[in-house]
């Protein structure tokens, strides 16, 4: 998970709220009335996903008070229904995909058995092993004030929760989302899934359709397919079409030969059926059809909690996208931060702990920290995978400038080669002078080779320094730097660069 670049964060060891185990510093008494029902505290924290965790823990660890509100699991979305379930899935789902897919390397492949009660205690098996560390009693432990109720405001500077009233100079809303449903009639009429219900599945689904395209929908498409089942995805515009169109058909392409079928610009209409068939009914330009399934997925995105918290009595602004903030994550109440996916834009626990080390720069060492949207990646767990960070090449072009753009491709890799996964490609947008705007990347561990551009771009790199580190061979990495070498072969093709070379050679 990114993680905060100074101040705090160096007190602070964050996953999903995972706390190093270093001695911190005693927390500031907690004040409460005589009456012993206010509790009276430096900082609240509302929400104990990971942006609100990462909050909590670096506060207390700086010796400041505070009170940590949780209504549902420690741990959020992403502990519980979204990170790390799904790539816990995905993980079990890829190794039964190489079992069938193994003959290239020499050995005889073979149609696994799928335990499908085995695949759901994995699952839950790593939810398990890594709860400890966004648990209420390591916060406790570490002097938090944990209150495990609904959070309400009642004042500007006041929150109820449960019985207990809490009165703070800060207040830190990080309630996360939820998945939105779509208002598709009849189908509160039959059994679906979303992403807090689907990890709980134990049996085999035999034919999934999925409501969304998105990268939630295509990630949980693929790994039930490769554990079995037939998958159909209804997608009512462009699959995966916030990402970059040439990596998204790098990605849709494979999904496709190996049997996910997608149906772009469906628009759903309605749903029917019961117990034992679901029909959806779909117009794809003006035709209609009938997508008849056993079960449903919806993935049709997440909306932000907001409904419960009684952000009028704080006087706090929002609307349907969520609460509104400035570049410094401050609602309308000057007391009050709000971060992660309650205030919209892009939905990623690594983008809640940003957010989180921007507050506490902010609340307790009093800098002008802000949010920058330019440097902030993210990446689809398909396979191959996607990941981005920066400016696409489209949106670079938008901004106006001129833009070079530098690709190459993973068969030129040696160790793709080796590996049989010479799909894709990564693609570096630069402006004029060379400096480093955006880089997208599909292909094999493209989430891990992200890293180097999230670094590039956020210190304003050039692409000339992209070449000049070593890399051990054979790795993937290496295609970082080939990329990057394209700065030379411009250079090299330039008339006037040609001209000093030659005059540089006459001299002997």
């Amino acid at each position: 998970m990114q993680q905060p670049s100074d101040g705090a964060v160096g007190l602070v060891r964050v996953r999903s709220g995972e706390v190093s185990k270093a001695p911190v510093a005693a927390s500031k008494a907690v004040i409460a009335d005589a009456a012993g029902a206010e509790m009276r505290v430096d900082l609240c924290v509302i929400g104990a996903g990971s942006g609100g965790l990462t909050v909590a823990a670096g506060a207390a660890q700086l010796g400041v008070s505070v009170a940590l509100i949780e209504r549902h699991k420690m741990g959020g979305d992403c502990l519980n229904y979204g990170c790390v379930p799904s790539k816990s899935l995905i993980a079990a789902a890829r190794r039964a995909h190489a079992m069938r897919t193994c003959a290239p390397f020499g050995i005889v492949p073979t149609n696994p058995t799928i335990s499908y009660k085995g695949v759901h205690d994995h699952i839950h098996g790593v939810i398990a092993a890594i709860a400890p560390n966004d648990s209420a009693e390591r916060f406790t432990g570490l002097g938090v004030n944990v209150i495990r109720a609904a959070a309400q405001f009642i004042s500007r500077d006041t929150v109820l929760a449960g019985d207990q009233r809490i009165k703070a100079r800060r207040f830190v809303i990080a309630s996360g989302s939820s998945p939105a449903l779509p208002p598709i009639p009849g189908l509160e009429g039959v059994p679906y899934f979303t992403n807090e219900t689907i990890f709980d599945n134990r049996s085999q689904l035999d034919h999934l359709i999925v409501i969304g395209g998105g990268p939630i929908g295509l990630e949980l498409a693929q790994a039930y397919l490769r554990l079995g089942s037939r998958v159909t995805v209804l997608e009512a515009m462009k699959a995966l079409g916030k990402d970059d169109p040439e990596m998204a058909e790098v990605v849709l392409k494979r999904l496709r030969a190996e049997g996910v079928e997608i149906r772009e610009g469906a628009l759903v209409e309605r749903i029917a059926g019961g117990m034992r068939l679901i029909d959806v009914h779909i117009s794809e330009d003006g035709v209609p059809a009938v997508v008849q399934g056993t079960h449903l997925l919806i993935a049709t995105g997440r909306r932000p909690n907001v409904a419960d918290l009684n952000l009028e009595a704080a006087g706090i602004k929002y609307d349907k996208r969520g609460i509104q903030v400035s570049r410094g994550l401050v609602t309308s109440n000057s007391r009050v931060f709000a971060i992660g996916d309650v205030i919209g834009g892009p939905q990623f626990t690594h983008v809640a702990n940003y957010h989180a080390g921007v507050v506490l720069r902010r609340a307790l060492f009093r800098q002008p920290a802000t949010v920058d949207g330019d440097i902030i990646p993210w990446a689809t767990f398909t396979d191959p995978e996607i990941a981005q960070v920066g400016l696409s090449e489209d949106a670079a072009r938008k901004r106006g400038g001129r833009v070079r753009v530098y690709r190459w491709p993973y068969h030129e890799n040696d160790r793709a080669q080796t590996e049989r996964a010479t799909e894709g490609f990564v693609k570096v947008v630069t402006d004029a002078k060379g400096r480093i705007l955006g880089a997208s990347i599909v292909g094999e561990h493209a989430g891990e080779l992200i890293q180097m551009w999230s670094l590039a771009v956020s210190q304003g790199l050039g692409i000339k320094a992209m070449t000049q580190w070593i890399s051990p061979y054979p790795t993937f990495c290496e295609i970082n730097k080939r990329v990057a070498n394209g700065y030379y072969a411009t250079a090299a093709a330039s008339p006037l660069v040609r001209k000093v070379v030659s005059w540089l050679r006459k001299l002997g």
